[in-house]
């Protein structure tokens, strides 16, 4: 099924796709809101364009059988892109293990419902591109959130097939986030505002500027990213 997701009212190239946020509102902007499992109603929905996922960090509020039945149940909304973000973070108390099986759980999901995954890791990528390796007969989209890793992760994460998406780091002048992004295929990247008090059109820019691309160009190519990789396009 294709989903209109563009406003009649905005033309493709003045719209920043945002695709990872916990707030909306933003002009100019198509949003990605992410909903945790456990906070998903069918108001919140309502809102925008959402991903629904069972966080690595909220495995001790909802077990994964729950979250699985919330997400089925939602599969058919209109507005549900993305499974996720969901993933490893090895800074956490939850067992490994525990994460692993869950992520698991929704990487099947996600294929069977052919929606992409938004992936949340953090200092696990040696396991993540392990479960990749694995999981060959997924072929949706594994998008790695919020990235600021250095430019040699990013080539061998692209290596494997995942697209990788970038934030605020993009701002700080101590991240390795700018050097990974002047590194990667154009056709590979999206730009999100996940948390952080920034706006997605000062992403755009910070991104634009490290790519020597005016803000226009690098709309157009994250639209048709956005077009092939979460509509089918």
């Amino acid at each position: 099924m294709k989903i209109e997701t563009v406003p009649a009212t905005l033309n493709a190239t003045d719209i920043y796709i945002n695709i990872h946020c916990h707030q909306t509102g933003a002009k100019k902007s198509l949003e990605m809101i992410n909903i945790a499992t456990q906070d998903f109603d069918a108001a919140a929905a309502q809102n925008g364009f959402f991903s629904l996922g069972l966080h690595p960090w909220d495995l001790h509020r909802q077990d994964t059988e729950t979250a699985l039945s919330k997400i089925s149940t939602a599969s058919h909304h209109p507005k549900l892109l993305a499974i996720g973000e969901c993933g490893l973070d090895k800074t956490i108390d939850a067992p490994l293990a525990v994460q692993t099986a869950a992520f698991f759980a929704q990487i099947k999901l996600a294929h069977q419902l052919g929606k992409p995954l938004i992936i949340h890791c953090v200092r696990a990528f040696n396991e993540l591109i392990q479960i990749k390796k694995s999981s060959q007969n997924s072929k949706v989209a594994w998008i790695i959130h919020g990235f600021k890793g250095k430019p040699a992760l990013a080539e061998q994460l692209l290596k494997h097939g995942f697209y990788l998406s970038f934030g605020a780091a993009l701002m700080d002048p101590g991240s390795h986030a700018g050097a990974a992004l002047r590194s990667i295929p154009l056709d590979r990247l999206f730009l999100e505002t996940d948390a952080a008090n920034v706006s997605i059109d000062a992403i755009y820019a910070a991104a634009a500027k490290m790519r020597g691309l005016d803000t226009a160009t690098l709309r157009q190519q994250i639209m048709r990213n956005f077009k092939r990789v979460f509509l089918n396009d």
